[in-house]
């Protein structure tokens, strides 16, 4: 597969979008930032989110929503790899954040359910009523670690529900062509769980145990980060350790990976005119690359539709 260089030096880079106009938006996780990669290759920044901005979507206002972890403590290896390690000694909270692209204009939306903070969230997802699920993996602190939550919220600040709780490191969240389905990854079981949706924001069985069906489960060392759905309802979820793409079917009987340069590979988008354009994020070594997908991505919500 040819892999081509979008962008370098960013400072571990998360949540990309691809836009209309070619740029890619994404979070820098370490700089926190909102920054955006243009066609060239240049990055400039949108908004200065502090903490740990981590995945992000355009909602139905053309804002984009910002999952921010409140921040990691950083540790470079020998050659030079970002590594992020425990909750920072400055973790300003957990929040879900909105951010007007024309402006740079940041407002929090949510740093709490029903009287619980957020902790660390990581993932969202639009559906096409327009509320989103996101993730909360939570964070982690000496020999102490929070058990994560999938929620499920409105992007006017007017409303947040837990779903499922607890969970392990839920990470990577997606759903469906037909949205009958919410994916998600757990980041340290690797694992993809299914779950099937009532109605928008509405879990069957309520996210009860037992309601939900792993997908898939990778052997060996492979943490599982972000993900997105294709056109043909694979979930490609990025791997790390394994560094790469891993392709899971809707039955959850094929199983494919893609290899890449980066272990600590964490996301991927799609776009181009056709959606057959993977853009990747690299983020230990901080790059920003793209290759030619062999499944048009699934058209997302208030972006590609």
């Amino acid at each position: 597969m040819d892999i081509r260089t979008i962008a370098t030096g960013l400072r571990f880079p998360e949540g990309p979008i691809a836009m209309a106009d070619g740029s890619v938006i994404l979070v820098e996780i370490a700089r926190g930032t909102l920054s955006r990669v243009t066609p060239g290759g240049s990055t400039e920044v949108v908004a200065e989110l502090g903490g740990g901005p981590n995945g992000a979507a355009v909602g139905p206002d053309g804002a984009v929503y910002v999952c921010n972890n409140g921040g990691f403590t950083w540790h470079e290896t020998r050659d030079g790899q970002l590594l992020p390690g425990d909750k920072a000694e400055d973790y300003s909270g957990g929040r879900i954040e909105r951010v007007d692209l024309e402006t740079g204009d940041i407002t929090i939306l949510y740093t709490e359910c029903n009287g619980v903070p957020l902790n660390g969230p990581n993932d969202i997802v639009f559906d096409a009523q327009g509320g989103f699920y996101f993730s909360d993996l939570g964070k982690s602190y000496g020999r102490q670690q929070d058990r994560g939550a999938v929620y499920y919220a409105k992007p006017d600040g007017s409303s947040i529900r837990e779903l499922i709780f607890p969970v392990y490191t839920p990470n990577g969240v997606g759903l469906s062509p037909d949205e009958k389905t919410l994916y998600f990854a757990e980041t340290i079981t690797g694992r993809v769980w299914a779950y099937p949706i009532e109605s928008p924001g509405k879990l069957k069985g309520d996210g009860k145990p037992g309601t939900g069906t792993c997908l898939a489960g990778l052997p060996g060392l492979q943490f599982l980060d972000s993900m997105a759905v294709d056109g043909a309802g694979n979930v490609c979820v990025a791997t790390i350790f394994n560094g790469g793409i891993t392709s899971i079917s809707p039955d959850g009987e094929s199983v494919t990976h893609t290899p890449m340069k980066d272990r600590f590979t964490t996301n991927i988008c799609f776009g181009g005119a056709d959606l057959k354009t993977a853009y990747i994020t690299l983020s230990s070594i901080g790059e920003l690359v793209a290759c030619d997908w062999p499944v048009a991505g699934l058209p997302l919500n208030f972006l590609n539709k």
